[in-house]
Parts: C-alpha cells; sequence; structure tokens
C-alpha cells in the first residue's frame, strides 16, 4: 500500500515554488510544425538547461533513452533524429539534432545535473505531474530491474532537493548533514546507519546502498526523503537539530507504516545482485544494438 500511495505522492513541490515567466526559456524555443504538433530542439534545449558542450548533453540524451524504452513510448518518435545545418567558419557544415517531445525533454531534464537551478526548471515545466501519474499507473508492468531504475532516478532527485532544504533549515556542515542523514536511516532501519546498512547489505568500499535495493525498499525510502523534504518546509524548520529530529521521525513513521501493514522491514529486504550501474549498462548495450537496426543516433 505505501508503495501505491509515494508513487502517487510524486511532484507538486516545484509548482508552488516557481513562477511562469521563469519557463519563458524553454517557451521560447517551442518549434510547431504544420500538423501542429509542437517539438524542442535538442541543441537548443541544451543551451537553455546551460549546458556548453555537445558531447556532455548527449550522454543525458541517452540516460533519458533508457527512460523512454522503459516507460513504454516509441523511442524514435520522442527522440526524432535530425540534421540541421550551422555556420563552421566560413562553410556550413550539417551536425546531428534531435527534435523531442515534451515527454523526452521531460525526461532530459529529469536525468540532468541535478546541481544546475534551471534543471528543476525544467522539470516543472515538462509536467512533472504528467509523468508521474503516468509512471504511477504502468508501474506496476514494468520489470523489477526497471522499476528500480524508475524509483532511483526519482530518489537523485529528491535528495538534492532534501539537502537544499535541510541546508535551509539549517543543516550547514558536513558533520551535520551526516548525522541528519543518519538519522533518516536510523528510523527506517530500526536503529541501522548507514555504515550498519552498507555492512548488512555485504557492500565493498565506494557502493552506495541505494544502488543495490530492490524497488520495494527503494520506494521506502523515496518516502521517507519526500515527506522529511516537505515536512521541513512546511514546518519552517530553522536549526539542525530539529531538522534531523524530523528526519528521523519521518523514517520511523514509514517504518511504522510498514509494520502495520504487515511489510517485511527495509533490513530485511533482499539485496539485488545487480547495481544500477549494472542495469543501466545491460540497457544501453540493448538500446545501442536497437540503434544500429534502426539508425537511432547514440553517439556522435
Amino acid at each position: 500500500m505505501y508503495k501505491r500511495k509515494v508513487l502517487n505522492n510524486y511532484g507538486g513541490l516545484y509548482m508552488k515554488k516557481l513562477i511562469a515567466e521563469e519557463y519563458k526559456r524553454f517557451e521560447d524555443i517551442k518549434q510547431i510544425r504544420e500538423d501542429g504538433s509542437e517539438f524542442w530542439s535538442a541543441r537548443e534545449l541544451a543551451v537553455a538547461l546551460d549546458y556548453t558542450q555537445w558531447r556532455n548533453f548527449t550522454g543525458v540524451i541517452k540516460r533519458a533513452m533508457i527512460a523512454c524504452e522503459n516507460s513504454g513510448h516509441d523511442i524514435f518518435h520522442d527522440f526524432a533524429e535530425v540534421s540541421k545545418i550551422v555556420e563552421a567558419g566560413a562553410t556550413n557544415k550539417p551536425v546531428k539534432d534531435y527534435e523531442l517531445s515534451r515527454y523526452a525533454c521531460y525526461l532530459i531534464v529529469q536525468n540532468g545535473d541535478p546541481r544546475k537551478e534551471v534543471i528543476a526548471l525544467g522539470q516543472t515545466y515538462f509536467a512533472i505531474q504528467t509523468y508521474r501519474q503516468e509512471v504511477a499507473d504502468h508501474f506496476n508492468e514494468l520489470s523489477e530491474d526497471n522499476r528500480r531504475l524508475v524509483v532511483r532516478g526519482d530518489i537523485k532527485q529528491w535528495n538534492q532537493m532534501l539537502a537544499e532544504t535541510a541546508h535551509k533549515a539549517g543543516v550547514i556542515t558536513n558533520e551535520e548533514f551526516a548525522i541528519f542523514q543518519n538519522a533518516g536511516y536510523m528510523g527506517l532501519y530500526g536503529g541501522l546507519d548507514v555504515d550498519d546498512i552498507h555492512t548488512k547489505k555485504g557492500l565493498e568500499v565506494g557502493q552506495k546502498i541505494l544502488d543495490y535495493m530492490g524497488s520495494t525498499e527503494l520506494i521506502a525510502n523515496l518516502f521517507r526523503i519526500s515527506q522529511t523534504e516537505e515536512k521541513l518546509r512546511k514546518d519552517e524548520v530553522d536549526n539542525a537539530k530539529t531538522a534531523t529530529s524530523v528526519h528521523y521521525s519521518v523514517g520511523r513513521e514509514v517504518r511504522t507504516a510498514i509494520e502495520k501493514i504487515g511489510g517485511t522491514m527495509p533490513e530485511d529486504l533482499p539485496t539485488p545482485e545487480k547495481s544500477i550501474q549494472q542495469i543501466e549498462k545491460e540497457q544501453m548495450a540493448r538500446l545501442k544494438a536497437k540503434a544500429r537496426k534502426g539508425k537511432l543516433m547514440l553517439d556522435e
């Protein structure tokens, strides 16, 4: 039950923080075809998202294509490969580009650098609510690996939001943030902190516990993260001690909810053999094979 509740609770926070004129950079580069359909040039979107190097932006596009395939959409429709002419000194030359659907643009900003403020703007502009509902509607139809990819991607975004909100709430130093993070895990995992969970999963140095969680465990953590971020803002918390206490309490409440419905405690859930990175690598290999057949460009 908590899995469905989290999925239907996605998004919406940015909508309250931002105003329409801040989306102008995205609206200005939107193009309309003769049939009335809209698209965005990937080259122009890269500039709007403050990517100065096209080769860096292509990596974001690749990850977005994986997400597109996972959601059951047609990559060739949402990422239509085209060629455009640009000035190169005294001559013109053709370069590769994409005509991106709104959905493709949303997937791109979801996979962009979360440290960029403009990425948050893009996430809002390209309809968080619509995408979140679509994911929720089709989540149970996905394979376990694809469920993990979907939720792990969302956790990356929510963790960034939580870090920013915690900082505003008074969690300033690295030591304070480490204590703050551990408190959330300890509440959810019955007293286990990050190191304890890492050890229990049998992970090596450098391996992240979130990359070795199944979808059910990831969703429990997503609920912890999103609800903590919201509570810190709504309660206008202004000191590290209170923020840490809030994170622990929210984690404990999520644990209590799992207990009430007879669910398995997160520390007792199995650890997947494959990391998120391994799954992404396998999907990229499959996409490249598909690209060779369908002439889908994945590389410069």
